[in-house]
């Protein structure tokens, strides 16, 4: 899928340590991507409060294919859209881009369960970021 298949995107600067020693951002930075730019988006847009929210969001899957590497310098463009939204879970599907590039450099899903803080019990997507995820299912 293009670009234009995810609905919302996030720019994030790569950084000197994000390289491995074989010369391109190193595999396990491309999950801190995704996770970036999924709690940025549930942050702002869904209201997400992780510091004293009553609900928050734990990764239960993760899953990401390589398909061109990343380099330090740049900027990887993050397109995120919502790709299954239930009861209190939600699946993401990720792709980054290089500059430039129409084709994702990587693709992935994660999936969130939103439980509770303290008794890390299943709880509904609250309203605000099931709001937010609608805004973007694909």
């Amino acid at each position: 899928m293009s670009r234009s298949g995810y609905p919302h995107h996030l720019a994030i600067t790569l950084r000197w340590k994000d390289n491995d020693v074989y010369g391109h951002v190193n595999n396990v930075e491309y999950y801190s991507f995704f996770d970036t730019v999924i709690n940025d988006f549930l942050i702002r847009s869904g209201g997400l409060d992780i510091h004293r929210g009553d609900v928050i969001g734990l990764c239960v899957d993760s899953q990401c294919t390589f398909k061109q590497p990343l380099e330090f310098p740049g900027v990887v463009d993050a397109g995120l859209r919502c790709g299954q939204l239930g009861n209190s879970s939600v699946r993401y599907e990720i792709a980054l881009f290089r500059e430039g590039s129409d084709e994702p450099a990587a693709t992935g899903r994660f999936v969130h369960v939103f439980v509770g803080r303290q008794d890390r019990v299943p709880v509904p997507v609250p309203d605000g970021i099931r709001a937010a995820l609608e805004g973007i299912t694909g």
